[in-house]
């Protein structure tokens, strides 16, 4: 399977953006209604949710409605409260030394990625982010030096709150360091577990365990994966090895003679590379973020981009994944899902 990337360079909200919209918008709107319109919340209950608590996102989130023809289905799609769950694998690591990176991989299905990195400005902020839903973040730095990204955190309770890619594409826009971040995540509702790392260009950094049944766990850690303290979806941890990868990131890590550019190569080979693609959680690209710099690196397999706010660059690549483990013609059945998700997956609670 295969998946084009694209660099776009777009300031503030417009035809790009639109473009790009138009070309997923079919496969989002079969994912959004995938489990029944009934159970989307009403586009009043969307527009009441950011007004209280994202308030600064209304005026774009206004006008993506817009841009995207005004439908009800689109709107509420983009305003990513409730939608239906999705998870992803991911391994991450917050580098303080001889300067703050930010190193990711983002596992999960190539058929499902959007595949857009983009820079923007659509709040007080620039951002260069790589994007999901074409609202939220993957993830991201901004141009104060506040980089964040995410990971699954392994537990299976599903609530009332939002998807945390939009939480993060406020937080980037609105937010200057990893306090202001830390506090926005403790206040803001997160629909589904996930392990959020911060790192800011003075070398502030922090691990957020969000979880929509708990207030979230804040802590120093520089490593993450996919499992919080506490419970764990035993059968989803055992599959994507979450633990072996956190070994590998903690002794990886502890090598103090390894430089970033070393530490971006051990996030494309085994164990923490992996190419489970039809089973859904593949890594898609490795993302490197420097604040210091202002630089973003993208890599793959057999290439890499560099991109900086002074220095951005629209460009296309097709990434080619071979799945060594299944059928790489495959529909993803891990988690079970057309277009994106199709239900919650057995063995989530829905509270």
């Amino acid at each position: 399977m295969s998946l084009q990337f694209r660099a776009v360079d777009e300031p503030t909200l417009g035809p790009k953006w639109t473009r790009c919209f138009s070309r997923a918008w079919p496969a989002y709107r079969r994912w959004f209604l995938s489990e029944g319109e009934a159970l989307r919340p009403t586009y009043r209950q969307v527009v009441r949710a950011l007004r209280r608590y994202m308030p600064e996102l209304l005026p774009n989130y206004e006008r993506m409605t817009e841009l995207a023809g005004g439908g009800d289905f689109a709107a509420r799609f983009l305003g990513q409260y409730c939608p239906p769950p999705f998870f992803a694998a991911c391994s991450q690591a917050i580098l303080l030394n001889p300067e703050p990176v930010l190193v990711r991989n983002y596992d999960y299905s190539p058929l499902l990625c959007d595949g857009l990195i983009m820079n923007t400005r659509w709040g007080s902020r620039s951002v260069i982010a790589s994007t999901d839903c074409m609202s939220g973040v993957l993830d991201g730095m901004n141009k104060s030096g506040l980089v964040i990204s995410l990971a699954f955190g392994g537990r299976r309770v599903v609530d009332k709150g939002f998807g945390i890619t939009l939480v993060q594409r406020h937080i980037l826009e609105s937010c200057g360091n990893v306090a202001e971040a830390c506090d926005e995540l403790c206040r803001i509702p997160i629909q589904v577990a996930y392990n959020i790392a911060l790192v800011d260009r003075h070398g502030d950094h922090a691990t957020v365990m969000v979880s929509p049944d708990r207030s979230p766990i804040i802590s120093k850690t520089q490593v993450s994966t996919n499992h919080q303290q506490g419970e764990r979806w035993e059968k989803y941890t055992q599959m994507i090895e979450t633990d072996t990868r956190l070994e590998f990131l903690q002794s990886t890590c502890r090598n103090t003679e390894l430089s970033p550019d070393a530490i971006v190569d051990q996030f494309l080979t085994p164990p923490l590379f992996r190419n489970s693609y039809a089973m859904g959680y593949g890594t898609i690209f490795t993302a490197a973020y420097f604040p210091c710099r202002g630089e973003a690196r993208y890599h793959w397999k057999d290439g890499s981009w560099i991109q900086r706010f002074d220095a951005f660059k629209e460009r296309r690549r097709t990434a080619v994944y071979t799945d060594s483990t299944a059928n790489p013609d495959k529909s993803p059945s891990w988690p079970p899902m057309p277009g994106r998700t199709a239900r919650i997956p057995e063995g989530f609670i829905a509270r």
